[in-house]
């Protein structure tokens, strides 16, 4: 269940980036909404996951699932370039965060 919990708080690590991106400077009230509450359920998430997980394992993998998805909604919407580095960068980073998991 703590793994659930974490992956779900990574997501919304995602979410509340790029909420905050959209909120140009926390001046939009419906980004800023988002980015408020995407951030308390995904600290709240982590921190009901570390209950149980190690803090070195679940912060790394909390980290790593909401940076991946980050970049990957940047290049999906515009907001970066796509290249063939950064693809394989970010397969590297899910596959150590997966590798987490299973050492685990």
């Amino acid at each position: 269940m703590a793994w659930f919990v974490l992956v779900v708080s990574g997501l919304l690590e995602a979410v509340w980036a790029a909420a905050l991106d959209r909120s140009e400077g926390l001046t939009r009230a419906v980004p800023s909404a988002v980015f408020v509450v995407a951030l308390v359920l995904s600290m709240g998430g982590l921190a009901v996951a570390l209950r149980t997980l190690p803090v070195g394992t679940a912060y790394a993998v909390w980290v790593g699932i909401g940076a991946a998805l980050a970049v990957g909604y940047g290049m999906v919407t515009g907001a970066e370039p796509v290249s063939l580095v950064k693809v394989l960068l970010l397969v590297g980073l899910v596959s150590c965060v997966v590798g987490l998991k299973l050492a685990h």
